[in-house]
């Protein structure tokens, strides 16, 4: 229930040039929770009880109450708001978070502008029926159908799952099998996730949605042909060599850069910036049910693979990643740069809120205003 509304809400909120920074650090925060996790479960691997493993686990139930006593300090959308008619309370919203409450003249007719863009994008809304058998039976809703699966399966589907949730029998696989090493080695990882993460949060805007998700993929690919060679090499010496077992960690965290540049973070930007708003919350469960369909078979087939033919599954990643990485050559579309209302002109949309020209000339003046 959290996870549908909360990216949805960030991007209707953020101020439209920090929409993605705010957007793309939501699953960014997900490595916090990993970190704490995987420390904990380090702390209490020794403890002769049950309390090994019921402190993480009263733990993990704790934080939630944590969030909910905050709840109050979150906004609601201005664009629920303006569609609920409550345009002063929307305003309100509005103001104070893109303008600080200024009383300026050009932070005003920017708010003006934004508000302005809300009623055209919901008026148009208003004609556009909101169904699930849009994302089949439109050609312009299709292609964003088409774009949550794809998306979602390779949050999933890209040899993350296989690390994530199975990093203990990946690490047995090249001679790595001591406990205490393999906790030390994924609460190492977490940490350098994260930093990662804050890194390409802070850069994020600076490259195409096209650029970052090509350079992901392709890193991807090229890390996990290097992996799956080294974990050969290292089968036919018997896990000896220490040094291709060396290697094997390296493309891991080398793995991980590039998986955190393009299917971390960017995604759920990437998503509510293709999806309009009367069919957002229906494409982010698309999206989200496309990334539940792929765990499953990550928790079925991952384990049995990996026992049955160990290094050898590996390939069966390559192949994907190189599919993947053919289809978002081909098909993702350039959506940097726009609002959420003009990101419709990619789709073939009108464009509710560029009706007239002088409106888009407002818009340009205010734009350049900021950026001098």
């Amino acid at each position: 229930m959290a996870t549908i509304p909360s990216p949805t809400l960030i991007s209707e909120i953020a101020y439209p040039t920090h929409r993605e920074t705010s957007t793309f650090a939501y699953n960014v925060c997900w490595y916090l929770g990993a970190i704490f996790a995987s420390w904990v479960t380090y702390g209490t691997r020794n403890i002769q009880s049950k309390a090994s493993w019921a402190i993480p686990s009263y733990l993990q139930a704790a934080l939630p109450f944590l969030q909910i006593s905050m709840l109050w300090l979150v906004p609601e959308s201005p664009r629920y708001l303006v569609a609920r008619g409550k345009i002063d309370q929307a305003r309100a919203v509005l103001s104070r978070f893109h303008t600080g409450n200024s009383t300026d003249a050009r932070d005003i007719a920017l708010v003006d502008f934004e508000l302005h863009e809300i009623e055209s994008a919901l008026e148009k809304d208003k004609t556009i029926s909101s169904s699930y058998f849009d994302f089949i039976t439109k050609k312009n809703f299709r292609k964003r159908g088409f774009l949550c699966v794809a998306v979602g399966v390779a949050m999933q589907l890209s040899g993350n799952g296989l690390v994530s949730y199975y990093l203990a029998k990946v690490l047995d696989s090249i001679g790595i099998t001591e406990t205490k090493k393999q906790l030390e080695i994924n609460g190492s990882l977490m940490i350098y996730n994260f930093v990662i993460c804050v890194a390409l949060m802070s850069v994020c805007r600076m490259f195409k949605r096209r650029t970052l998700f090509l350079t992901c993929f392709s890193g991807m690919l090229v890390c996990y042909t290097i992996w799956t060679i080294l974990s050969a090499l290292n089968e036919q010496r018997n896990f000896e060599d220490t040094g291709l077992a060396n290697g094997v960690l390296a493309m891991i965290f080398f793995y991980y850069f590039f998986y955190n540049v393009g299917v971390n973070g960017l995604p759920f930007l990437y998503i509510t910036e293709v999806l309009p708003y009367s069919h957002r919350a229906k494409g982010l469960n698309v999206f989200l049910m496309a990334q539940f369909i792929t765990q499953v078979y990550n928790g079925y087939v991952n384990p049995i693979a990996m026992d049955a033919i160990e290094w050898k599954y590996y390939i069966v990643y390559c192949c994907i990643l190189f599919v993947e990485l053919v289809v978002v050559f081909f098909t993702f579309p350039e959506t940097s740069g726009y609002t959420l209302e003009e990101v419709a002109q990619v789709f073939g949309d009108e464009a509710p809120g560029l009706q007239n020209r002088k409106l888009e000339d407002e818009k340009n003046s205010i734009d350049h205003a900021e950026h001098v």
